[in-house]
């Protein structure tokens, strides 16, 4: 028995056993059994645990001659004590290795929205492109050997995954874009794995992705090979790009930021994976995380991970592998400053609780929102957080406690905040001091990105204000849709930010929120009930909320047994200002039980508006 292109004895990828051959639970065994008229022989293989996972070659030899039995494809087994992987809990092996759907939140740590996927790593077909991942990879390619014997440890092969989602270093699965799709898909309009995947094996990397897109990819591979995987989102994600373990923001004295240097997502998505850590010790086994994403060069490439869930909690950061780069991910000081005209830096605020806000992932067995945060870091401003702060060998500022003197500002949002309308928001400066303060405030709004990038600015109020001791005062800004309407993406994602700045002080404040549209709701509703191989109609509708026509309108469902792997799409062409956009769809079951189609709709202004309903398929 042997797998790969130079299957040897030493490299665990040749095995020979004599028939009734019986070894210790870690090894392979083998034995054979006649039936009464002895003209049949039925051969029972248990494998290793710690055997290469891939497709194996099952050879007999009697007498000298070969004959070919076949192949099997082993994979990491979560069910098995011995394996790695191993996962006591029945429901979660059912959660993380089993499900073929789950969700993918996004927004901000105010508005956390969880977005459907299917992730469909039982589609026909997947499983052999999984492997062809791994045969792509570049150590493969250099070292076949070495490769597919170190395929026995979910650490490595967990590695290979993180650096081949993308196609940074290699013909990896996904091309990474943030402002230019033009020749590529928009990752808003993927709805599951299965397509990507089977796009990169027909004509190589696909474009394009974006951070839940290359998670949800790895979250597919990695149970498609048996490895318990779970996708992650981090609200408030820093991306640390000097290694310092602070966000340094740097901002000239008109409240611009300076760009080039450290910065926060508004939300960022990796995945988690269950194996053991021989190479760190027992108390780092579990959760591991790894991020597909290409953001910074590990060992050379663009991967991260996977680093044990327990050394970033408790700051073991000189532990393998990344582990630094994700505690400033979800743990990180930040320090803002200001560069005054004689070229000096003046810090005028700072955080150590901006980084890592409810971490977030689907719940085992329901469609809930399962916080972990508290598996990543002690709680904030604990005595617990500040120790491991320091051992991560952050700045450790003391925390004062109580309302601090000085000026104080925020921002207060409006409740209803659809696409479309028109609102307005407040900011509020708080004077704390012994005297009244006279500042220049400067209340605006910009268009941005998921991933921090500013757009056009959508809104400008500004005003000179003196503040007595103990009051307050606001600035209204009014966000209308014929501003903010053509400057934001599909993301929905407005920041507003206020300044006060007192020039004879040299005191800066500055308060920031990002608004997150709502969408209109999205209806689904089936017609009948869902039988097998018998069609079904969805009829769906969804309110254009926009003072203007909707342009190219169209709807579109997928499903894993519900349709045949191909989104099914129809147009509905133009839908006039606050009218309401109509469609039926019918699809054909082909796989009895449990299900879930989802539904996307997309047009030239509202674009990618998700939703998903549970169907149960009748025999």
């Amino acid at each position: 028995m042997s797998q790969g292109p130079l299957p040897r004895k030493e490299s665990d990828t040749k095995v020979t056993f004599i028939s009734q051959e019986s070894t210790a639970d870690t090894e392979w065994s083998a034995s054979a059994t006649r039936d009464t008229s002895g003209r049949t022989v039925t051969v029972s293989i248990s494998s290793s645990p710690k055997a290469p996972i891939g497709v194996y070659t099952l050879t007999l030899e009697q007498l000298g001659q070969k004959t070919s039995l076949g192949q099997f494809t082993l994979l990491f087994n979560a069910w098995c004590p011995q394996d790695a992987v191993y996962m006591p809990s029945e429901e979660k092996r059912k959660e993380y290795v089993l499900a073929q759907h789950g969700l993918v939140y996004r927004g901000t740590h105010k508005r956390i929205k969880g977005k459907p996927w299917n992730f469909g790593q039982f589609e026909p077909g997947i499983l052999d492109i999984c492997l062809k991942i791994l045969d792509d990879n570049p150590k493969f390619v250099s070292d076949a050997d070495k490769d597919i014997s170190a395929r026995r440890n979910p650490i490595y092969v967990t590695r290979v995954l993180s650096a081949m989602i993308n196609s940074n270093d290699d013909l990896g699965v996904l091309v990474g874009e943030w402002e230019d799709f033009s020749g590529g898909t928009h990752p808003g309009l993927w709805m599951g794995s299965g397509e990507i995947l089977r796009q990169w094996a027909e004509s190589g990397p696909v474009r394009y992705g974006q951070c839940w897109i290359f998670a949800a990819v790895a979250c597919t591979v990695s149970r498609a090979l048996g490895i318990p995987c779970r996708v992650v989102t981090n609200f408030g994600s820093a991306h640390d790009t000097d290694a310092n373990l602070v966000i340094e923001r740097f901002y000239d004295e008109n409240g611009d930021r300076i760009s080039g240097y450290d910065s926060i997502w508004n939300f960022h998505v990796w995945v988690d994976s269950w194996m053991t850590r021989p190479d760190l010790g027992s108390r780092f086994d579990g959760w591991q995380t790894s991020d597909p994403t290409p953001q910074e060069t590990s060992d050379g490439i663009f991967c991260c991970g996977p680093a044990s869930l327990h050394a970033i909690k408790e700051g073991e950061v000189a532990l393998k592998y990344d582990t630094p780069f994700i505690f400033a991910e979800v743990n990180a000081d930040v320090e803002d400053l200001v560069r005054l005209s004689t070229g000096q830096f003046v810090k005028f605020s700072g955080s150590t609780k901006a980084v890592g806000h409810f971490i977030s992932t689907k719940a085992v067995g329901s469609n809930e929102r399962h916080d972990i945060t508290h598996q990543y870091k002690h709680p904030e401003d604990s005595k617990e957080e500040r120790q491991v702060y320091e051992k991560a060998q952050h700045r450790n500022k003391l925390l004062k406690k109580g309302e601090e003197p000085g000026l104080h500002l925020k921002i207060k949002l409006a409740k209803d905040m659809i696409v479309g309308s028109n609102f307005e928001v407040y900011a509020v400066l708080t004077n704390n001091c012994m005297d009244a303060r006279t500042c220049n405030f400067l209340f605006f709004a910009r268009a941005i990105s998921y991933e921090g990038k500013l757009g056009d600015s959508c809104g400008f109020s500004s005003d000179n204000l003196e503040v007595p001791a103990g009051e307050e005062r606001r600035l209204s800004l009014k966000l209308e849709y014929k501003s903010y309407g053509t400057a934001i993406t599909s993301d929905l994602l407005i920041q507003v930010s206020a300044i006060t700045v007192d020039k004879q002080t040299i005191d800066f404040h500055k308060a920031e929120k990002i608004i997150v549209l709502d969408e209109p709701e999205l209806g689904i509703k089936l017609v009948g009930e869902a039988r097998l191989n018998q069609p079904v109609t969805a009829e769906l509708t969804l309110l254009n909320s926009l003072p203007e026509p909707l342009l190219d309108c169209s709807f579109a469902i997928d499903g894993v047994g519900l349709t045949d792997g191909k989104p099914i799409i129809a147009k509905v062409g133009t839908v006039g200002a606050k009218q309401e956009a109509k469609a039926s769809i019918d699809f054909k079951p082909t796989v009895a039980g449990s299900s879930v189609l989802l539904v996307n709709f997309d047009s030239n202004k509202l674009k990618n508006v998700k939703s998903f309903i549970d169907v149960v398929v009748k025999e």
